[in-house]
């Protein structure tokens, strides 16, 4: 027998009265908190529920979404937008391949909720195309910058972003700045002499 069920044994009180007791007070400590507790946990509960209808400014244009409170901006965009540049190659965003530009910075969509970008201006590679092709997707064509081309939406979009702020961007640099990209295939090399031809003006008519 256990010291609590000798005590409240000796007390008169069963073991199970004494749990069941302790239980409702419990609950009456709860409750002593104020209705207002409860309110906010009911109304918590109803905030993350089910899905609810959003408006993304993609690519220069607003687009409506329909998304859960979970829903990251990468899901938004394959499955809500059909845009399936950006990748879901990692979980984390660790290898570059879900990168899309927020306000002109490179952002990992995978790792952002969709709600958070609402107000927001995304850039996709889908927008790199149009009726001239952006110089870095030509570079990377010309210099086969690519196997699979897996990774390589991610790479472009990381290159725009990191060139609008170093225009004239060393080699030592360029390869600093593109850490954060992997690619399986192995065309580093490409890649970078695709951003040296950029640099130094090649696809800019």
């Amino acid at each position: 027998m256990s010291k609590l069920e000798h005590e409240t044994r000796g007390s008169g009180v069963s073991r199970r009265a004494f749990l069941k007791g302790s239980g409702a007070a419990a609950a009456a400590s709860a409750l002593a908190a104020g209705p207002g507790l409860a309110a906010e946990e009911q109304k918590t509960s109803a905030l993350v529920a089910g899905t609810t209808t959003i408006t993304l400014d993609v690519n220069g244009q607003s687009q409506k979404v329909e998304v859960e409170p979970r829903t990251t901006l990468l899901e938004a965009l394959r499955y809500g937008l059909n845009l399936t540049g950006a990748k879901p190659i990692s979980v984390d965003g660790s290898s570059g391949g879900s990168t899309v530009l927020i306000d002109g910075k490179p952002a990992a969509a995978n790792t952002m909720l969709a709600i958070e970008c609402v107000g927001k201006k995304i850039q996709t590679a889908e927008s790199l195309a149009g009726s001239k092709l952006d110089p870095v997707a030509v570079a990377f064509v010309n210099h086969d910058a690519s196997q699979c081309g897996f990774c390589t939406p991610g790479f472009v979009m990381a290159v725009k972003a990191f060139l609008a702020k170093n225009p004239k961007a060393t080699e030592a640099q360029i390869r600093a700045g593109l850490n954060g990209n992997l690619c399986r295939c192995g065309t580093y090399a490409n890649i970078i002499s695709a951003v040296l031809d950029v640099v130094k003006g090649a696809g800019n008519g």
